[in-house]
């Protein structure tokens, strides 16, 4: 926790981008939370017993928070003409970094290859974002929007969707501290920390007086 609030430690890169809109929500829930999944569904046969079986329950959530996102979404695509263009722009802005949620390409990721040998990971950043993106595609084809991405396209050869150049300097100035609401998420978090205080005092205070009673 003290390297998180400090900004030593670093978190998600989904996290630091702002909510505009409602359809936001939607658009968090469907992407961000459909891209969760597929990682975390990977993670369920983890080498790690007690992060493995964390993961069945984190997953049974997720997937609930998927399908409720692609319902507003699919809400709004069917509403009037300004929902469903409130729908396209937060398509527009969460797409690609919904891509960078699986880190970066296999061949600048300094961890994979620990991470594949201690068999925590099954599968490469490389080949869940490709497995996310190929799920995502028929999905967004079915709402009737467009993904921001005009090199997208598919590939009867290999049966995957090729897609655009992803703006790894972003990625690296996000996690890095630097992204849209690095600093306005962090603030809030050393807020909420500071003033929770009393709470983890009182905790500790009944802790210790359970425990000279027991004694």
């Amino acid at each position: 926790m003290d390297a998180l609030l400090t900004g030593k430690a670093k978190y998600s890169n989904i996290f630091n981008y702002p909510t505009l809109t409602w359809a936001d929500i939607g658009a968090i829930g469907w992407l961000v939370d459909g891209a969760a999944i597929i990682n975390q569904v990977m993670l369920q046969r983890a080498s790690y017993g007690p992060y493995a079986r964390a993961m069945i329950r984190i997953c049974r959530e997720e997937s609930f928070h998927q399908r409720q996102g692609f319902e507003i979404m699919l809400t709004l695509c069917r509403g009037t003409a300004e929902q469903k263009a409130m729908a396209q722009d937060a398509l527009n802005r969460w797409w690609w970094p919904s891509l960078m949620m699986f880190g970066p390409s296999d061949k600048d990721s300094p961890h994979s290859s620990d991470m594949a040998k201690w068999r925590v990971k099954r599968e490469s950043n490389d080949d869940l974002r490709q497995k996310f993106i190929d799920r995502t595609v028929p999905q967004a084809d079915f709402l009737g929007i467009t993904m921001p991405d005009k090199d997208l396209k598919w590939n009867e050869t290999t049966q995957h969707y090729e897609f655009g150049e992803i703006n790894w300097d972003e990625f690296h100035q996000v996690i890095s501290g630097h992204g849209p609401c690095n600093r306005e998420r962090l603030n809030a978090r050393i807020k909420a920390h500071e003033e929770g205080k009393w709470v983890r005092d009182a905790a500790a205070a009944y802790a210790d007086k359970k425990r000279k009673k027991a004694a």
